[in-house]
């Protein structure tokens, strides 16, 4: 099971009443969602990520999660994030949802994106301040 300490940036995110599903805990499909906001917040905060104008976009292309133990709403969670690969136009991120406060991932997930000129769709080398964003994620 992923420790906490295997992973270099936490993303705080709120669970929702909605996220919950008739079995009384977070549907599975809704942890994709967590990887996204924790992989973006962090592409946009800290690599300068321009989702509405910028020339280049990430394209998930590649995604999975094993789950080891039950979240529900309310609880609150961290999704730590760390690169496993990084090559020249895509990257494989390697995501763990913790508890707030444990040491021992809930989930851990993985996906991978292809960065494409916004206009063409084509693949193209990540922007180097994305690029040097990611570099400090490497594991």
């Amino acid at each position: 099971m992923p420790q906490r300490t295997e992973y270099f940036h936490f993303q705080p995110v709120t669970t929702r009443w909605h996220d919950n599903d008739v079995y009384g805990h977070v549907n599975n499909v809704t942890y994709y969602s967590f990887f996204d906001t924790a992989v973006n917040t962090y592409l946009i905060e800290t690599g300068g990520l321009d989702i509405h104008e910028g020339e280049v976009v990430g394209f998930v292309v590649s995604s999975a999660c094993d789950y080891f133990a039950s979240i529900a709403f309310p609880d609150r969670i961290e999704v730590g994030l760390r690169v496993g690969k990084l090559g020249n136009s895509s990257v494989q991120y390697e995501l763990a949802v913790f508890k707030e406060g444990e040491e021992e991932a809930c989930a851990a997930g993985r996906f991978v994106h292809v960065f494409v000129d916004r206009a063409s769709n084509r693949p193209v080398a990540i922007p180097d301040r994305l690029r040097a964003a990611l570099e400090l994620l490497v594991a």
